[in-house]
């Protein structure tokens, strides 16, 4: 059946865009974003299931539109549903310039935590600064950990576990390669080491985290960051870049032109 419409021989074709008539939330021309694809996003059309699309608030750009939803859906998860992150309480973002980490600087101090970011150079730095941090640190100098130490006492790193206070916890969002660490570093404080796979949501917890961030959108606290744009026809590029591109500022997007 699908190779006959995308043939066009099919004698009833589907007109694009699309909803099923047992959906009645969207309708054509809505400004919605998704979660996942079921066809794939490098396209100007995708198929996506009716429980992975939300409405995106006037106050975004569909630019904006395009830099939520692994981003801050996985950082909201990170902090509120795996960590149970407490206003009062201190974190540190690695990474805090990228597409994840400007995500979880803006939750997590609209949570009402302590923001303390890692960047890799000035632009990185003030970009964190920009976006809910209230302090930086450029992780390139020697001495960046002693820095750290000394702004806040219960801040935590990922290769530096006696960093911890009592109870600490590392959530860990991505991973490029192994690291080795040693039990005995987390048994005496019971530390703990925390993963976080955003498609292990369930439907109700994909909701309930749409429904926080819809409300981040509204108030203003969430506000996508837009890093590097590539033309459809350069997407190949696009994802060698983002493979080997280090101190990346803000999500990468895909313009249809």
């Amino acid at each position: 059946m699908e190779t006959y419409i995308r043939s066009g021989t099919y004698r009833k074709k589907t007109l694009l865009p699309y909803t099923p008539d047992n959906v009645s939330t969207f309708k054509k021309g809505d400004r919605d974003f998704t979660t996942a694809t079921i066809s794939g996003s490098d396209a100007e059309y995708a198929l996506a299931s009716y429980h992975t699309v939300y409405t995106l608030r006037e106050k975004l750009d569909l630019k904006q539109g395009a830099a939520i939803s692994v981003p801050y859906f996985t950082a909201y998860r990170a902090l509120l549903h795996r960590a149970r992150v407490k206003a009062g309480g201190s974190v540190l973002v690695h990474g805090a310039s990228g597409r994840v980490g400007i995500a979880v600087c803006q939750i997590a101090r609209a949570y009402g935590l302590k923001v303390l970011g890692t960047a890799g150079n000035e632009e990185g730095q003030n970009t964190v600064l920009q976006n809910r941090g209230h302090e930086v640190f450029n992780h390139r100098e020697l001495n960046f950990i002693d820095k750290i130490k000394k702004s806040v006492a219960n801040v935590n790193l990922s290769n530096d576990l006696d960093c911890l206070s009592y109870g600490g916890q590392i959530i860990v969002v991505g991973s490029r390669g192994p690291i080795e660490i040693n039990p005995w570093d987390t048994i005496p404080k019971e530390t703990s080491i925390i993963e976080t796979a955003l498609y292990s949501s369930t439907k109700e917890e994909f909701r309930k985290f749409a429904m926080a961030l819809q409300a981040g959108m509204e108030i203003g606290w969430l506000k996508p960051v837009i890093g590097s744009q590539y033309s459809l026809e350069k997407v190949a590029q696009a994802h060698e870049n983002i493979i080997h591109s280090s101190g990346a500022t803000g999500k990468m997007i895909l313009l249809l032109e």
